[in-house]
């Protein structure tokens, strides 16, 4: 059982250095724009945030109206944040 956890955590660990590290590949390699490798990285980050939220805040084994409680809380803030930004322009 321990074991089984220790496998499913490094892995989420790998994935998260793989994902960190993709910042740096999506701007260094001429492959990508400018904007296609902010877009990657935005993709990216949000993978991340995803793995984080889901297995070290344990969200994935919660009901699934408190996940549904933080995604409306998620969206409050970035409604908050378009209101914010239309009043100071």
């Amino acid at each position: 059982m321990a074991s089984d956890s220790l496998k499913l955590y490094t892995g989420i660990y790998i994935a998260l250095l793989a994902l960190a590290a993709s910042k740096y590949i999506f701007f260094n390699i001429p492959f990508f724009g400018y904007w296609d490798a902010f877009a990657a990285t935005m993709i990216a980050a949000s993978l991340k945030t995803a793995l984080i939220v889901g297995y070290f805040q344990h969200l994935r084994s919660e009901n699934r109206s408190l996940t549904w409680l933080m995604a409306l809380s998620l969206a409050l803030v970035l409604l908050l944040m378009a209101a914010a930004s239309y009043s100071v322009t």
